[in-house]
């Protein structure tokens, strides 16, 4: 693999971007989506988190640079700020593309989600309502599964509502590593303006609004599965905060918030392929 090819690979933000491409492809097959649309979905999806994510790094090399974020490529300098800004804006042309090899109104899903985290890259990052891209563009996730399955299917509203609040906890979890870097560089976003604790809080009230949204929103007594997933969603979070600050005492970044989210989201969606059909 070639310097450049492996430092785009690295700028990607590889981790969260399997992650949400993973649960974009189980959530297909669990809606009924047939080989042909759960592929569909998956290149749909991951196109849209490589431009997010390379859009990120190129916008935020010189923020990273300043505080000395070596683990950003861009940043060291492993892949040059205009090659990643142009796989950046390939990756946003192929996202509508790719999605209108299911329908319209999910290919319009799609592109809604991917210019709300774009937003999010530039401006709304520094601004209070910075939690409202995570939550857009989450929402729009299992709303764009949905919608490019055939027969013009209408998501359901508890399960839009329950990833907009995934997202947003997200959005809380994965900014706690950064605040102390952040308040160098300017950013005010909204965690930024609630502190750690806040935030940390913020991030598990959604976690467990998501969680509980999944059990109680579709018709039915909820199943022993789905108190079980919510009993993960008020744990989870603790046990990520210990394993966060283990990790700041020896030297790491405070990562295991954001992968607590990402574990949470694996739950939520096995609960949901695993209770029948959703739509």
């Amino acid at each position: 693999m070639s310097p450049t090819v492996l430092g785009l690979v690295r700028a990607s933000h590889p981790e969260p971007a399997a992650a949400v491409t993973t649960v974009a492809g189980l959530l297909a097959w669990g809606v009924g989506h047939r080989p042909a649309g759960i592929l569909a979905v998956v290149l749909t999806v991951a196109a849209s988190q490589l431009a997010v994510g390379w859009a990120n790094d190129a916008l935020d090399a010189d923020r990273d640079a300043t505080v000395g974020r070596t683990d950003k490529p861009v940043a060291a300098g492993a892949v040059g700020r205009r090659a990643t800004a142009v796989a950046a804006a390939v990756a946003a042309l192929a996202t509508p593309a790719l999605a209108l090899s299911t329908a319209p109104a999910a290919a319009i899903c799609a592109t809604l989600g991917l210019v709300s985290a774009l937003l999010y890259d530039w401006p709304l990052k520094s601004t209070p309502v910075s939690v409202l891209p995570y939550a857009v563009s989450f929402g729009s996730l299992p709303a764009f599964v949905v919608l490019a399955l055939p027969g013009s299917v209408v998501p359901p509203a508890w399960l839009v509502a329950a990833a907009a609040c995934l997202g947003a906890g997200a959005h809380f979890a994965n900014v706690l590593p950064d605040l102390a870097d952040d308040a160098r560089t300017g950013v005010r976003g909204l965690p930024h303006r609630l502190g750690p604790a806040g935030s940390r809080a913020a991030a598990a009230l959604l976690l467990l609004a998501a969680t509980a949204t999944l059990v109680l929103g579709p018709p039915g007594p909820p199943s022993g599965m789905g108190l079980a997933a919510v009993a993960a969603a008020v744990v989870v979070p603790p046990l990520s905060w210990y394993a966060g600050r283990a990790a700041t005492r020896a030297g790491g970044r405070q990562v295991a918030a954001f992968r607590a989210v990402m574990l949470v989201a694996l739950i939520d969606v096995v609960l949901l392929v695993t209770s029948g059909r959703l739509v």
